[in-house]
């Protein structure tokens, strides 16, 4: 089957889309490692109150978690940039290497946070914990199959256990359209936004593996 090309428009786009989830996630973290510093005051909503005083009593935690959480918005998304696998295999493998380590301590973290540091209650603490288990099978998988040089089962999975990975910053504008436009107090739509930005995200992981598998787009191992 002869390769076909990916419009280079739409790899614009997806390029762009991963880039503001990065700056989102990224700014995220930044806040919030501030606010746990006392540098900045954590945020009160006029309304509802401090509705987040659970990262405040579980600080430790959740540096472990937002921390690594930051590097991997800077380095998963360069393992799926071509030039940097063609011309610079030797940083593409340490970068993973990295990648691996980090994912572990996001996902594992993110678990145990899921009981402890949670707004939405019940339906929340249901979405992290099972996408927390899905990215780490995926990234698993993705770790077993390239070493097993399978860089095609490889590459699904890591892309797998990357769209989980960036959902989260997709869940944080869902969360801001909950806020503007529904009468639910936070404790009730909390829930609801992860369990919307976890399942597109990994619909979207789907639909583009489907997509470029009929392509048969190249690889470099």
């Amino acid at each position: 089957m002869t390769a076909q090309k990916i419009p280079r428009q739409l790899i614009r786009t997806i390029t762009t889309i991963v880039v503001i989830l990065a700056i989102i996630g990224i700014t995220v973290v930044i806040r919030r490692s501030l606010t746990l510093a006392g540098v900045i005051k954590p945020f009160v909503h006029p309304k509802y109150g401090a509705f987040d005083t659970g990262f405040q009593l579980n600080k430790a935690l959740t540096f472990v978690h937002i921390i690594p959480g930051a590097l991997f918005m800077i380095l998963a998304p360069l393992q799926f940039v071509p030039g940097i696998r063609a011309r610079h295999l030797w940083f593409h493998r340490l970068s993973g290497r990295i990648v691996v380590v980090l994912g572990l301590v996001i996902g594992v973290t993110a678990l145990i946070m899921s009981f402890k540091t949670n707004i939405g209650g019940a339906t929340e603490t249901s979405a992290t914990v099972l996408f927390a288990i899905i990215f780490l099978f995926s990234l698993a998988k993705g770790f077993y199959h390239i070493s097993r040089h399978e860089v095609a089962l490889h590459r699904e999975w890591m892309i797998r256990m990357f769209a989980i990975g960036f959902a989260i910053a997709t869940v944080r504008p869902i969360v801001g359209l909950f806020f503007a436009f529904s009468r639910l107090s936070p404790y009730q739509f909390f829930g609801i936004a992860f369990w919307i930005g976890f399942t597109i995200h990994l619909i979207a992981a789907e639909v583009w593996i489907n997509y470029t598998r009929k392509r048969n787009v190249p690889i470099i191992p």
